[in-house]
């Protein structure tokens, strides 16, 4: 009785990894103009088979709004190997748990020419957090403009020269 208490308390105690999703491109591809955490809805078999770190990709996907609701189109979450017949499709469009507002301003802004909104990082709520339960999953949604060339080949020279200046700081 002892060893499962201490067992449970260990468990509990221990921290979890729990797999994370980025969408690097993203941010090379896009300037980032607005962000948000949104709830997903997703089935129990997605659940699973996001937590076994089985090769999910948001980096294709895209938020769409359709009739006052917003949907995740295009990610891909593989098929849980140990689920049966309720085991889910792999690149269903999933609805993103938003407030009315949050969903309408966005919308309002999507009405800009140039924006569009893509997730940027799909993670578990870890323990502790005020106000949410962990474990639970979230993804962070970007409102985005996409850059020009001359943009990113900028991008990129301020990132060699922050590599550089880090390397000479090393020395």
């Amino acid at each position: 009785m002892a060893k499962m208490k201490a067992a449970r308390v260990a468990a509990r105690e221990a921290p979890v990894k729990s797999p994370t999703l980025e969408n690097r491109r993203a941010r090379y591809e896009y300037e980032i103009v607005d962000t948000l955490v949104a709830g997903i809805a997703l089935m129990g078999t997605e659940i699973k088979s996001l937590r076994t770190g089985s090769g999910a990709s948001i980096n294709e996907a895209y938020v769409r709004i359709r009739e006052g609701e917003a949907w995740l189109v295009s990610m891909t979450i593989p098929t849980y190997k140990e689920g049966s017949f309720s085991n889910h499709e792999p690149g269903r469009p999933r609805k993103l748990l938003m407030h009315r507002e949050q969903i309408e301003r966005f919308a309002a802004r999507l009405s800009e020419k140039g924006l569009t909104l893509i997730p940027l990082r799909l993670f578990f709520t870890p323990p502790g957090t005020d106000g949410l339960k962990p474990g639970v999953v979230k993804i962070l949604v970007g409102l985005a403009r996409g850059k020009k060339t001359w943009d990113k080949r900028r991008t990129e020279a301020e990132r060699d020269v922050k590599r550089e200046l880090e390397r000479v700081a090393r020395r």
